[in-house]
């Protein structure tokens, strides 16, 4: 079932189906996401519903995980209430899950850096704790760099620097820790400058930090990187250089995925390209 055949009709008979109770409340579409549509209802609650083969699973995973771990995150996150099963209007899981207020940081970025800063430490110290064995694993998140087989020789020499560097540095020895495992701009919302909120978890996993500590050169603005680090507690310079390469990784992934958008090629996000520019600059000037 395609995007335009997503509707209001659709998710609103849906919902009288499986969810009678919550039919009448006003229903919008609010943004179509990488993996899922996502549709407001009411003040309160939101809509995911499906759009790619993988995301069933994600949302799955994230029904099955998000409750017991948002009762110790300092942010707001969409707290999965309800599960829509498959049905013969709509052959893939759905979830009901609370609204996020705030605007995605792709279109209104962090500018009160200091305070951004401490808030997402807050958030990311409370997250990273040791997860149980039975905790998901993500073959491109939490795992040594060189696995994810990325050919740098394209890199301008500048970021290659950073990358073999960060390739080069010790594997994290700790014990594999919860991950949000896809902190870029338009999974993070703000309000009056700083972070207000942290949204889709659909690549929760256990494994090595650097991959979200790589947020201090995604999310925030150009001199907050320190004052994160200060915040959070210690970081050995190991994983410091692993984190710059994760940051390295998602910057280029924002700019390519920016350039799609701007020609017209399906998957695009026009506003993904200045934040992936402006978090490869971060990096380099932190070096």
């Amino acid at each position: 079932m395609g995007d335009a055949e997503i509707g209001e009709v659709l998710v609103r008979s849906l919902l009288r189906d499986q969810h009678p109770d919550l039919a009448t409340l006003d229903l919008h579409h609010t943004v179509t996401g990488w993996d899922n549509q996502l549709w407001r209802l009411g003040d309160d609650l939101a809509v995911r519903l499906p759009r790619t083969d993988r995301a069933p699973e994600l949302l799955r995973k994230e029904h099955r995980w998000l409750p017991q771990l948002a009762r110790r995150l300092p942010l707001p996150v969409p707290i999965p209430l309800r599960l829509g099963e498959p049905s013969a209007r709509f052959p893939k899981p759905w979830t009901i899950a609370t609204w996020v207020p705030g605007t995605p940081a792709d279109r209104a970025p962090v500018s009160e850096g200091e305070r951004a800063a401490g808030t997402l430490a807050g958030f990311l110290r409370a997250l990273h704790r040791e997860a149980p064995a039975e905790a998901p694993v993500n073959p491109q998140r939490g795992v040594p760099l060189r696995a994810l087989g990325v050919d740098a020789s394209r890199f301008d020499p500048e970021l290659r620097a950073v990358w073999d560097d960060a390739v080069a540095a010790p594997d994290w020895s700790g014990p594999p820790v919860w991950l949000h495992g896809d902190l870029h701009p338009a999974n993070v919302v703000v309000a009056d400058g700083t972070l207000s909120g942290v949204l889709d978890f659909g690549e929760l996993c256990a494994g090595d930090p650097a991959t979200d500590l790589s947020a201090a050169w995604v999310l925030l603005p150009e001199g907050a990187a320190a004052r994160f680090f200060q915040a959070y507690g210690t970081v050995d310079e190991a994983t410091m250089r692993r984190a710059r390469g994760w940051a390295v990784q998602r910057g280029l992934g924002l700019v390519a995925i920016g350039r799609a958008g701007e020609e017209g090629r399906p998957g695009g996000k026009k506003t993904w390209g200045p934040a992936g520019r402006a978090t490869l600059d971060r990096v380099l000037a932190a070096r």
